[in-house]
């Protein structure tokens, strides 16, 4: 077997302790560091000593983060290897160690490395994923408000379509004071929900104990503290992604994309798609490509493959909201799927399109051009038109087709 690495190091990688195989032709040597950054740091200058080429590791939770983090400082060739990837090499023995497996594949150019993004990047990516977890969090608060309201049968939310609005949180506030009285309350409402005071007086009529004013106190105080955190990250972000406007631009004119989701995306994938040969590449590394699983001709489940799931969770996001936008190519394509292959797997495959769409905007940095929910009927017209024939007459009909401009006159 061909080497291509004649002297390399794998690592394997776990909370405590780094595994570390050094091969030097047919030399093999081991040594095992702890993980504090003092002992990462004598990990590196070993691997500067030995002069290794490359280095390999498995890319297993966060344990990875800090030693490729000193690797790239360094300048050294460091492969992050899916750990599936390396598993499905044949010939591993159950006496052979972690880190001299992955060595020993290094040595041989056997193992792929998972795509690595630019510092900036990776950072970029751990404010937004970090601003979308707290933004599901308040999420989760607001419905431990909503719940706290139903105790105490306080129906606002039957009457307001946000309880989180200017006007609710007004009135939860004035009851957190001890004001109970529905009609004094009512009388908080702004904008158009003053049109519904004698739908509030009702809802506004419930039976609130002191520990539940305890609890309300607490969320909306939480929930306050969490958008606090949240716009302090959305202008860190903004700041860091100014070069980007443009571009989160274009990706916003996608129907069923906006800004924060665009943001995200851009986080996820990066701008250069010049890593990603094809549109389909991208599409199979975000894992909303159908699975490829066939044998002796019969294929079996075309389950989709696992990829980034912070990216594939926004994606399908979109393809639901853009699933509900008429008049669009995404709505049309949506509907044609749903009926003949479920909800579920048409979502993915208009998360699948809007991602080549994404692919084709960043390559060529143009705007996003409509096709139209008349797409699909104007690329088979003649064999639509044959179709809806056969039927009509299959119903005892004969019809007899004329151009609508030759009709009109």
């Amino acid at each position: 077997m061909q080497v291509v690495y004649k002297k390399c190091c794998g690592l394997d990688v776990h909370k405590k302790v780094v595994v570390a195989c050094f091969i030097n032709g047919k030399n093999k040597e081991t040594l095992t560091f702890g993980t504090m950054t003092e002992d990462l740091i004598e990990l590196v200058e070993y691997i500067k000593k030995s002069s290794s080429e490359a280095v390999a590791m498995e890319s297993t939770g966060v344990f990875w983060k800090p030693i490729y983090n000193l690797l790239e400082a360094e300048n050294i060739k460091t492969l992050v290897v899916n750990a599936k990837h390396m598993k499905a090499v044949p010939g591993r023995k159950t006496d052979v160690k972690d880190a001299e497996w992955i060595a020993d594949l290094l040595k041989h150019g056997l193992l792929r490395a998972s795509y690595i993004p630019s510092r900036d990047q990776r950072e970029l990516r751990e404010l937004i994923r970090y601003r979308k977890s707290i933004t599901e969090e308040r999420t989760r608060e607001v419905t431990r408000v909503q719940k706290i309201l139903e105790g105490a049968n306080i129906k606002v939310s039957s009457v307001a379509s946000n309880i989180m609005g200017v006007s609710v949180r007004k009135m939860l506030d004035s009851i957190i004071d001890g004001n109970l009285n529905p009609e004094a309350l009512s009388l908080l409402a702004k904008g158009t929900l003053k049109n519904k005071i004698p739908e509030l007086q009702k809802s506004l009529t419930g039976l609130i104990g002191e520990h539940q004013k305890k609890l309300l106190s607490v969320q909306l105080q939480h929930i306050d503290f969490i958008n606090k955190q949240i716009e302090d990250l959305s202008k860190e972000i903004e700041s860091r992604m100014q070069d980007d406007r443009e571009l989160i631009e274009l990706i916003d004119s996608i129907p069923g994309i906006g800004q924060r989701a665009a943001e995200l995306i851009i986080a996820e994938i990066g701008t250069d798609m010049s890593r990603f040969p094809t549109a389909n590449h991208l599409a199979s590394w975000a894992g909303l490509c159908p699975g490829n699983n066939e044998s002796a001709g019969k294929k079996k489940s075309g389950q989709i493959r696992e990829g980034n799931k912070h990216l594939r969770a926004i994606l399908v996001e979109a393809a639901w909201v853009s699933a509900r936008m008429k008049n669009t190519y995404f709505y049309s394509q949506y509907h044609r799927i749903a009926a003949r292959r479920g909800k579920l797997r048409a979502a993915v495959a208009v998360a699948h399109s809007i991602l080549i769409v994404i692919y084709q905007i960043l390559s060529k940095k143009i705007p996003y051009h409509e096709l139209g929910s008349d797409y699909f009927n104007s690329l088979n017209k003649d064999t639509k038109v044959k179709k809806l024939t056969k039927q009509l007459e299959a119903l005892g009909y004969t019809v007899t087709m004329q151009e609508a401009s030759a009709a009109k006159s």
